[in-house]
């Protein structure tokens, strides 16, 4: 790296970014006076540094045009590799995109053939795909416009399809699946599309306001990233419950009679779930412990989840910026290129700072106008010590080490630092996101309480029973936890990670859970309203709760089971991504989906609602005045 032919070949990339419109400095282990802190042990490898202008957006998307193509290249004796935070998310975003469109591919023509499967009518299953596609294309619609006022994460696109074709099977079965049970009663088209809008048209509503709800939490936090998918997410609910209240009654009632199966099944008042359950209920102690225990073991590793921060092998090793990042963590024992940046004011002695910081575990050497200062010593004279003051600041930068930003410990190390330097701002790539966390875990609480607030109030107002919603919310908290337990395991500690074509990297990205905890619940809550409408209508009819439980577990169950199916496999398409973000909100969400629909509605839900018998439908009177 010292070799008069590797120096010119470098000295012209630099020139060549310096003369670039959008870098603002550059600068090198050359340019640094051979800092040792830019060059690796062996003499193989050094980094040159440069300093892109403009906001996320612009300059992520100038990268991936521009940089990576114009500098993966070969110039002399040197090979030229990119890296770098912005450019790492450029090619996320770009991999995201590409695993969307290939998702896309797939989700249709397999809800397809699967709905054909579940209704034996090409028609219904055209029409169900229908609601679903109105869904996803009204939202997309949407958020280009919204995209104008605020920013939009490329993410939230993929949520939409997921969730707009899941949403739509969902409401299109039970919608469909009441209109079919009038018909077969007797009902006229007319009568049977109006109790069907009635009842069924209800349940929809009350199903889109607790998932709406759910994702709509996402606002609280103050990042355009999660905001998108509470834009998202509460648009393609919008949108899935008009096409279901709309689109989809005025095409049944068009079809009449066509909408039922050409052989139908007979009507079993005794089937599988109804089976089932009264076995359940037979027993429900025992039931209810057993799935208690199933639920705890499948969720125990969630209590070993550790917290980190998101790095460049979210991508595959395929990605360019992963194999720049391969031979930086191979190679160099430090990370210039992610420094601490301390600006202090003016008056602050550098010298005395940098010797201090210099100290801190994990800061291999700090660069001051006054010196260079590893391990409380001055080691020799800055390069371009102009280049770190102004009229108004001085600046420093701590130089950590790779092993101080390869764990847990890196909102330990900036309070170090920042601790060291009450007067002074500090920033760069380890302070972001160390905030970023900080003020992502620091607003869950609130988070929670709002979902939890307003799911209950939602069963509250469509039960009209205090015991039923804080059952519910506790079932659909178990069916999280055994999410977060298969999180924890799979990609966490890095089972079936060869499978999935992942790097396990011993942490979780906080953002992700979070939004995934969302969305999960908002979809267990949505079953819940599905199975509890309908025990909830045979229990005002009967005023018997095991009956009514059962009754209502035999009507709604196959409907759930089936739409549970269609949604898990849709979000398990997204564990064929690239990206490994989208690999667990599809591997995660798809487990929760089936856990919820089995041992929580199956086993879980029943078991309870015997053992509380009437108390399930208990409402505290309110009596005002005297």
């Amino acid at each position: 790296m010292d070799g008069p032919d590797v120096r010119a070949a470098a000295a012209r990339v630099e020139a060549r970014l310096a003369a670039e419109d959008r870098v603002a400095d550059v600068w090198s282990y050359w340019s640094r006076g051979n800092d040792p802190t830019m060059r690796s042990p062996d003499g193989q490898y050094a980094v040159i540094l440069a300093h892109v202008e403009g906001d996320a957006t612009t300059a992520r998307t100038w990268i991936r045009e521009h940089v990576l193509p114009a500098y993966t290249t070969s110039e002399g004796p040197i090979a030229v590799r990119v890296g770098g935070s912005e450019a790492v998310s450029s090619q996320v975003s770009e991999r995201a995109a590409s695993d969307f469109l290939r998702a896309e591919a797939l989700i249709v023509p397999l809800m397809f053939v699967l709905l054909i499967l579940l209704y034996r009518r090409v028609r219904l299953a055209l029409l169900t795909l229908g609601v679903g596609l109105f869904a996803v294309f009204g939202t997309l619609a949407l958020l280009r416009v919204l995209a104008r006022f605020t920013e939009v994460s490329t993410f939230a696109a993929n949520i939409t399809l997921v969730m707009g074709v899941g949403l739509g099977i969902d409401y299109g079965l039970f919608v469909i699946a009441r209109f079919r049970e009038e018909l077969t009663r007797g009902a006229a088209v007319d009568e049977a599309t109006a109790i069907t809008v009635r009842t069924a048209g209800r349940t929809v509503v009350f199903s889109g306001l607790t998932v709406a709800a759910s994702l709509s939490a996402l606002l609280v936090f103050p990042f355009a990233f999660l905001c998108s998918f509470a834009y998202a997410g509460v648009l393609v609910v919008i949108m899935a419950v008009l096409g279901a209240l709309t689109i989809l009654p005025a095409a049944l009632a068009v079809l009449g009679p066509r909408a039922l199966r050409r052989n139908p099944p007979p009507v079993d008042n005794n089937g599988f779930w109804y089976r089932l359950g009264a076995r359940v209920m037979r027993r429900p102690i025992l039931f209810a412990a057993a799935g208690l225990v199933l639920v705890g073991v499948l969720g125990a590793p969630a209590l070993g989840l550790r917290i980190g921060l998101p790095d460049d092998r979210v991508l595959p090793p395929t990605a360019s910026t992963r194999q720049t990042y391969d031979l930086l963590r191979a190679h160099l024992p430090t990370e210039p290129n992610d420094a601490l940046q301390v600006i202090a004011p003016i008056g602050t002695d550098p010298a005395q700072l940098a010797s201090s910081l210099s100290r801190i575990p994990g800061i291999a050497q700090v660069n001051s106008p006054a010196g260079v200062f590893t391990a409380g010593a001055y080691r020799r004279a800055f390069s371009d010590p102009a280049a770190l003051t102004s009229p108004s600041a001085v600046r420093l930068e701590a130089v950590p080490t790779r092993e101080a930003l390869a764990g847990t410990d890196v909102p330990e190390l900036v309070a170090a630092v920042r601790a060291l330097a009450p007067g002074a701002t500090v920033g760069g790539f380890p302070a972001e996101l160390s905030d970023f966390r900080a003020s992502l875990t620091s607003r869950i609480p609130i988070v929670a309480v709002l979902i939890l607030a307003i799911s209950f109030a939602v069963l509250f107002a469509m039960s009209r029973s205090l015991l039923i919603p804080v059952k519910a919310t506790v079932l659909n908290l178990l069916s999280l936890a055994v999410m977060y337990g298969v999180l924890v395991t799979v990609f966490q500690n890095g089972a079936f990670a060869n499978l999935l074509g992942f790097t396990p990297i011993g942490t979780l990205d906080p953002a992700f859970p979070i939004l995934m905890f969302c969305v999960a619940y908002g979809l267990s809550m949505d079953y819940e309203v599905f199975l509890l409408s309908r025990i909830k209508e045979r229990y005002e009819r009967t005023g018997d709760n095991t009956r009514a439980v059962l009754e209502g577990l035999q009507r709604s169950a196959p409907l759930v089971t089936a739409a549970a199916a269609i949604l898990a496999v849709s979000f398990s398409l997204y564990a064929t991504g690239e990206v490994m973000y989208l690999q667990m909100i599809g591997v995660g969400t798809a487990v929760a989906i089936i856990v919820d629909a089995t041992i929580i509605r199956g086993v879980l839900v029943p078991s309870l609602m015997r053992l509380a018998g009437r108390a399930n439908w208990w409402t505290p009177s309110f009596r005002w005045g005297s």
